[in-house]
């Protein structure tokens, strides 16, 4: 590993970090809770450290594929442990670990929340804690990239690490370029978004709170009563529409900007992303309208419910721990499956689903014609033996991983649906589970160690595994 060349690019993203902060630090000058010190007292030190890391000579400025691993893996523990700094400060949690649960969650785009009453946070470090979802949505180094030189084949070992998906496919030639367009969309729609809460009657800071939460697939909410406070169909309705734009690949949205609409109605993603929304929607509204014989409100509740799971959003209106269990089996298995790669969505990727589901057929077929060749196509192209295999490891890499966390969460003595869920939570961020991390509950539940542990378990979902363990092999520090 280059070790100087890695300091520099951390140094870079640390003072990017500390640059992000400001707008919260604006926020908590204008209405004066007494939070700007907490903020001040992390931008400053931060800076500091950024600059000094980020003027360290680098002779060998080219970085290796391992090199942009170990950078992703670093520079989103590092920022999480910066961020958590103004949250502890205030007081409100019970210890550090319990704030950086809760950052980690923010970055992570999760939402899980160690907090029964977020409101009673001042509100520059409220709007901290939103903010970190619309900043970690798109990815930290995706928006480093479009702000810092760097050289194209750099960049590129630095977006395959942290862009969610089996592939990282370039939208133009050129990182920078590449970064700038993403954040436009994501940026643009999230503005829309704003405009058209603000429409609906919902307060500017709340609206922008709500809107970064949203654009992040990420979850948290201002109060303890989150949307159903609002009472509002509309904002319900409008979210549910925004959260599944934004667990859409946005390579959709930039054929969209081509002109070239035919080829984005032709993904195979998105239309199988749309028909499970559709099918999970139609069967929980069967499910539940015998008990609230209300046909549009049951419609509304399941749809918004359907889009915040499967985008793993995790905003919730109604307690739907108590749904019947054909209802919740049906969201966790939307857990699992989770938004389009490509997307600030989390899970395992509509796009992996699609490539093991169509692997499994083509090993049944093989096991009865062993002779013939069996190829697995994905958007209208054979899917390459690299990716299959990736994709196959990825799975099994996930179920074991998923297994362990919850065997070591169980010490804490919660029951199988608290613990399992919870991981499936964390390791899909998605933000709510079941049972006693339901809805209306929170992760205070668990003791700090088993925080830190299911901080650790969000890191590890929302950078697909791998790059945090580069870390840990021998051979990525040989340098």
């Amino acid at each position: 590993m280059n070790k100087r060349r890695v300091l520099n690019v951390l140094g870079r993203i640390v003072l990017t970090e500390a640059l992000l902060m400001i707008p919260s630090l604006a926020v908590s000058l204008y209405y004066g809770d007494g939070d700007a010190g907490y903020l001040a007292a992390t931008i400053f030190p931060a800076a500091l450290l950024g600059i000094l890391c980020s003027r360290i000579p680098t002779p060998d400025a080219r970085l290796t594929s391992r090199d942009g691993y170990c950078i992703v893996a670093y520079a989103w523990i590092v920022i999480s442990l910066i961020g958590a700094v103004p949250l502890f400060l205030t007081g409100q949690f019970r210890s550090y670990w319990s704030a950086l649960f809760e950052v980690v969650s923010g970055f992570t785009t999760t939402g899980a929340s160690v907090l029964a009453a977020p409101e009673r946070l001042p509100h520059g470090v409220l709007f901290w804690r939103s903010f970190t979802h619309w900043v970690g949505g798109m990815g930290v180094l995706v928006f480093v990239l479009m702000i810092i030189p760097m050289k194209n084949d750099n960049s590129m070992h630095l977006i395959r690490a942290e862009v969610p998906g089996p592939t990282a496919g370039k939208l133009v030639p050129r990182m920078k370029r590449t970064s700038a367009i993403l954040y436009g969309i994501y940026a643009a729609m999230t503005v829309v978004l704003v405009i058209l809460l603000l429409f609906g009657g919902v307060g500017l800071f709340d609206s922008l709170c709500l809107a970064f939460g949203t654009a992040g697939t990420g979850g948290f909410a201002t109060s303890a009563a989150g949307i159903a406070g609002y009472n509002s169909p509309y904002v319900e309705v409008l979210l549910s529409v925004f959260m599944l734009l934004f667990g859409v690949n946005f390579n959709v949205y930039y054929l969209i900007l081509l002109g070239r609409i035919k080829d984005a109605l032709k993904s195979e993603e998105v239309r199988c992303y749309l028909g499970i929304v559709a099918a999970a929607t139609i069967a929980i509204t069967l499910n539940l309208f015998h008990g609230l014989a209300n046909l549009g409100l049951t419609l509304r509740q399941a749809f918004f419910q359907v889009s915040s799971i499967i985008t793993t959003t995790g905003f919730a209106t109604v307690d739907f721990d108590l749904w019947p269990e054909f209802s919740k089996h049906t969201l966790v298995l939307l857990m699992l499956v989770g938004a389009c790669a490509g997307s600030t969505g989390g899970g395992l990727k509509v796009s992996r689903v699609i490539i093991l589901v169509k692997s499994f057929f083509a090993e049944i077929r093989y096991i009865i014609s062993p002779k013939s060749i069996q190829t697995v196509r994905l958007e209208y192209k054979t899917v390459d033996k690299a990716t299959l295999n990736s994709t196959r490891t990825y799975a099994a890499a996930y179920l074991m991983l998923v297994s362990l966390s919850t065997l070591l969460i169980s010490l804490n003595g919660y029951d199988l649906t608290t613990n399992l869920t919870a991981v499936l939570s964390c390791i899909n961020n998605i933000g709510p589970g079941l049972a006693r991390v339901g809805p209306t509950a929170n992760f205070s539940v668990y003791s700090d160690a088993a925080q830190a542990l299911l901080s650790v378990v969000m890191l590890i979902g929302r950078l697909e595994i791998f790059p945090i363990f580069t870390i840990f092999s021998r051979s990525a520090h040989d340098r």
